[in-house]
């Protein structure tokens, strides 16, 4: 298996980079996130420990294809967005920190290729992806995977 890069980019650059991507080259974009061995799936799962971890469980977490010229590029739902970023400063009192026990939880799903402490390096980088993102500037984040 080869990787899945996330990434904050407008329309018109998201299918840009999807585009280098296919082709096997192009180094890590600057606001991306590069997971080895992981697939589309394994972000959905991220979205759905995230979303429940901050309570807007019951929200659309699947990943959407973005336009029929790339199949390896999705996009990533409002919902799991918000949901993301929220785990930098969402606290529950006395419950210790909600993004550390996301990325427990996110390593700990069935065969997951890395574990909790680099699970957690992985969740904290997305969630400042997502956190970073300015809805005025129409961007929003984007999975590619091989």
């Amino acid at each position: 298996m080869g990787f899945t890069e996330i990434f904050v980019a407008d329309h018109a650059s998201a299918l840009k980079r999807a585009g280098v991507l296919d082709q096997g080259s192009g180094q890590p974009a600057a606001h991306a996130v590069r997971i080895p061995e992981i697939s589309d799936f394994e972000i959905e799962q991220l979205g759905d420990l995230a979303g429940t971890a901050v309570h807007a469980g019951g929200a659309d977490y699947e990943l959407t294809m973005v336009d029929v010229a790339s199949d390896s590029l999705l996009a990533v739902p409002p919902a799991m967005v918000r949901a993301l970023a929220d785990l930098l400063t969402y606290e529950i009192e006395g419950e210790g920190n909600v993004l550390d026990d996301v990325a427990e939880q996110w390593a700990a799903q069935e065969d997951m290729p890395f574990d909790s402490a680099q699970a957690r390096t992985y969740v904290r980088q997305l969630a400042e992806l997502a956190g970073g993102i300015d809805d005025s500037e129409r961007s929003g984040l984007y999975v590619w995977t091989s």
